[in-house]
């Protein structure tokens, strides 16, 4: 085992929230451990966000903002979290995003920001950087980060499990307190030791769940951990069937990816295989529909047509325009043989985001003391039942910032615990044993909690899903711990967790979708 660590503030994740978060709580001079399970900070879902930033302009306010939150998520938002995004966000991008990190959002020649349109949004308010937005804000949040002195970065480091008082104290009476989180065991994934990181706070910045899906548009690391790990802490997990699948990833054999909302705000139009605009009799918004309702537009009408995917056309503009507005989605289409100045898009819909997560309040805390939860592993209220475009990454921004600084005024008046060894098997893994659980894990959820879901589905979906988690669990506890066996523990705690979630909730809702 190798030395303990000690911090005041531990963050793990180092997404757009966990950055914000560690230079918040960084700046109030707390010492700060920023965690991530890859080779670099630059990981998770932030860097992949295409289209934008919801951004209040001069000809919006924060009433009509909030409104256009609370339509999109069916009205089953938490009040209070949608206000202070709407009333915090706009001020925290100016003063963070434009003042000090100085993301370069797109602007006209006089030097005044460019607003754009995206789905169920009733004004022209999404600032962007063509469409790498979230490349550009987490290179810039990164940036800073490097050169604060008080962060101690971990890389290729992977976390287990919360460290909490009734699983891992020696002393057995501390099961009768209340339930508390003092960081965390980890796994360095290069000399596959482990690590205990003991915290005074502890901020969950793990990002999301698109993983357990057999078609997302998330990256690798996106399989549950956080609310897998804060599941089996204790705390609180709520939403979690709210699962949004975003309507458009690009159709190709090479694997899918992300076609911006933006798109769709600029005029693209969705027709079938034989050309017709079937979103013109599902929707009087049409192509600009809440994402579920376009999402399951185009899987009904995959299965009316019997073709695999639908085409999403913006060939009508201009191709110069859309070289310059779109670049990354213009030249990843483009190696792909698809140049879609000339012609559609072949698209098919992918989980994207998870609307639920484990519960917290409007500065980031969870029903765990000393546990905070931000960004996609949490769930705010913010979204309801279906998350309005655009709102994900001033989340990230708004309570990234909100948890730093609240965890920082905390006190740290407390003794950690004297903890048990961290015991891992000594047989070395089956690949072939996780490779198959995965395909498992993936097929299921797509096929029984997808888009579409039926009470029938959801009961096959669980029993599949506790068997297998039996297994895993049983060779868990067998085998060298490896990150790659931590994940699969991970995804299958979480996909029970929301099949779980999906059959308690009759109610058909937003991105639950329960056929009759």
């Amino acid at each position: 085992m190798l030395n303990n660590l000690n911090t005041n503030i531990l963050v793990v994740g180092s997404g757009l929230s966990g950055a914000v978060a560690a230079l918040a709580a960084a700046e109030e001079n707390k010492k700060v451990i920023l965690l991530t399970k890859n080779s670099n900070l630059l990981s998770g879902s932030t860097a992949w966000a295409q289209g934008g930033i919801a951004y209040t302009n001069k000809n919006d306010t924060p009433e009509k903002f909030k409104n256009d939150i609370m339509r999109a998520g069916n009205k089953n938002n938490y009040k209070l979290a949608v206000e202070q995004l709407v009333n915090k966000g706009p001020k925290l991008i100016e003063e963070l995003l434009i003042n000090t990190f100085n993301v370069p959002f797109e602007r006209d020649g006089q030097d005044n920001l460019i607003f754009t349109s995206e789905a169920a949004h009733s004004n022209n308010r999404i600032i962007h950087c063509k469409d790498t937005t979230g490349y550009n804000i987490h290179n810039a949040v990164i940036a800073k980060i490097k050169k604060t002195q008080n962060i101690t970065v971990l890389t290729n480091t992977t976390a287990i499990d919360l460290l909490t008082y009734s699983h891992h104290s020696t002393e057995y009476s501390d099961i009768y307190k209340n339930p508390t989180c003092f960081g965390i065991v980890a796994l360095n994934n290069k000399t596959k030791e482990t690590i205990k990181i003991f915290s005074d706070q502890t901020i969950l910045a793990t990002g999301g769940l698109g993983q357990l899906y057999s078609h997302t548009t998330n990256p690798l690391e996106s399989r549950g951990d956080g609310i897998a790990m804060a599941w089996r802490a204790g705390a609180r997990c709520v939403n979690l069937h709210y699962i949004q699948f975003h309507p458009t990833a690009l159709f190709h054999e090479s694997g899918r990816f992300l076609i911006s909302e933006a798109l769709r705000g600029e005029g693209a139009k969705l027709t079938d295989v034989n050309g017709n605009n079937f979103m013109e009799d599902l929707h009087k918004d049409c192509e600009l529909a809440p994402r579920d309702i376009v999402a399951r537009g185009i899987h009904k009408t995959l299965i009316n047509t019997n073709h695999p995917c639908v085409y999403l056309d913006i060939s009508h503009k201009k191709a110069d325009w859309i070289k310059n507005r779109f670049p990354s989605i213009y030249n990843h289409c483009k190696s792909l043989g698809i140049d879609i100045t000339q012609k559609a898009i072949p698209v098919v819909p992918a989980a994207h985001y998870s609307c639920g997560g484990v519960s917290v309040d409007l500065s980031g805390k969870t029903s765990l003391e000393r546990l905070y939860a931000i960004g996609e592993v949490s769930c705010t209220g913010v979204h309801g039942s279906n998350r309005l475009a655009s709102t994900s990454l001033l989340e990230c921004l708004v309570w990234g910032y909100l948890s730093g600084k609240n965890a920082s005024l905390q006190k740290s008046d407390y003794q950690t615990p004297i903890t048990k060894d961290w015991i891992q098997g000594t047989k070395e893994i089956d690949r072939a044993l996780i490779t198959q659980d995965w395909l498992t894990i993936k097929n299921t959820m797509w096929n029984y909690v997808g888009l579409i879901r039926t009470q029938e589905r959801l009961h096959r979906a669980q029993d599949i899903l506790r068997n297998l988690q039996y297994d895993i669990e049983k060779y868990y506890q067998q085998y060298k711990l490896t990150p790659n066996i931590i994940g699969l523990r991970n995804g299958i705690q979480t996909a029970v967790a929301i099949t779980s979630s999906a059959l308690e909730d009759r109610n058909s809702q937003g991105c639950h979708y329960i056929e009759p």
